[in-house]
């Protein structure tokens, strides 16, 4: 009897070890796949001016925060997306609203009284009278001493079909940035429009029932939202160690915040490999998922991240990250 319990104590515990050996190789980036090439650079607004992230929230009038300019750039324009293409970014984000001709226009903010000389929000104009907008009139580093951008943004603020028929060939995100499955509906009629190639450079992003009706609609669109992050990512945890990549885990868009990434199965290389194989684009954020404008921006933004990391970086200052990996230098 004694002899039984030891040899099912031995095999009890050959299992345990043989599932620990399973789980470590079938998980570790030492065996995975590897990857020559540089990572994914996605210009947040394109070339834009930044901010300090401290106690920022929802409301908050980031124009006048900003830090003293470096460049003449706009956020959300088509001198600043051209820019950002020419610094090295793969794929430029961008946000749209509604407006009242029931056109989108790309503008980041909720309001208009922030960063321009219009009050009220773009559901209020036409895209015609928000062409007349000076989207340059709010940004101040000095605390409003100063205005270096009032008056050179009037003109500047483009429709949706602005910017793709500026860079058909070119891909982007963009960021629904209402929560009204109505917009959802809209955009997606308009990109249903597109030529199919055209679409395939395109992901969308935003709150649950837009994107929830965009996917709805056009069922080969690359997609994101908390809930589809959830549908895909809560499985993966669970059962992950195994290889296995959940069905929400296929085609979609996955922003993960880069305190978090290492509690995921995999993390990195094997990671983004299962997520290759599922045709889903992995982009790495900084900070943990609490604000998602956070991004590489330094140098020493980099040296965090893994080293061969090959998946897609979020960047808020593409003009300094991109000549980090040669495949993008300007030089």
């Amino acid at each position: 009897m004694n002899r039984l319990k030891r040899i099912l104590k031995s095999k009890v515990f050959l299992f345990f070890v043989a599932l620990i050996a399973f789980i470590y190789l079938n998980n570790s980036s030492m065996f995975a796949k590897k990857h020559d090439e540089d990572p994914l650079l996605l210009a947040h607004r394109g070339l834009a001016q930044t901010f300090s992230l401290e106690g920022v929230e929802n409301d908050t009038c980031t124009a006048a925060r900003i830090y003293e300019p470096e460049h003449p750039y706009l956020e959300n324009t088509i001198p600043s997306i051209e820019a950002a293409f020419q610094a090295g970014a793969d794929i430029v984000e961008f946000d749209v609203h509604i407006t009242k001709d029931n056109q989108f226009a790309v503008f980041h903010d909720w309001k208009l009284d922030c960063r321009t000389n219009a009050e009220g929000v773009t559901r209020d104009y036409t895209i015609a009278e928000l062409k007349n907008v000076d989207i340059g009139y709010g940004y101040t580093a000095d605390g409003g001493a100063t205005f270096p951008f009032r008056g050179k943004g009037v003109g500047m603020m483009p429709s949706l079909t602005d910017v793709l028929n500026r860079f058909p060939d070119n891909s982007f995100l963009i960021n629904v940035k209402s929560n009204d499955p109505d917009e959802g509906k809209l955009l997606a009629q308009y990109l249903s429009k597109l030529p199919k190639k055209q679409q395939n450079l395109l992901a969308v992003y935003g709150g649950d029932e837009p994107i929830a009706a965009v996917k709805e609609a056009m069922p080969g669109m690359r997609v994101m939202s908390k809930s589809t992050m959830k549908d895909c990512l809560i499985p993966y945890l669970a059962a992950g160690w195994t290889g296995y990549a959940p069905k929400a885990c296929k085609n979609t868009e996955l922003h993960i915040p880069e305190k978090l990434a290492k509690w995921l199965w995999g993390w990195p290389n094997k990671f983004l490999n299962r997520m290759e194989q599922a045709d889903t684009r992995v982009i790495v954020v900084g900070g943990d998922g609490s604000e998602f404008s956070s991004g590489f921006d330094t140098m020493e933004d980099i040296e965090r991240l893994p080293s061969n990391y090959w998946g897609g970086i979020w960047t808020n200052r593409i003009d300094r990250i991109a000549p980090l990996y040669k495949d993008h230098s300007t030089e």
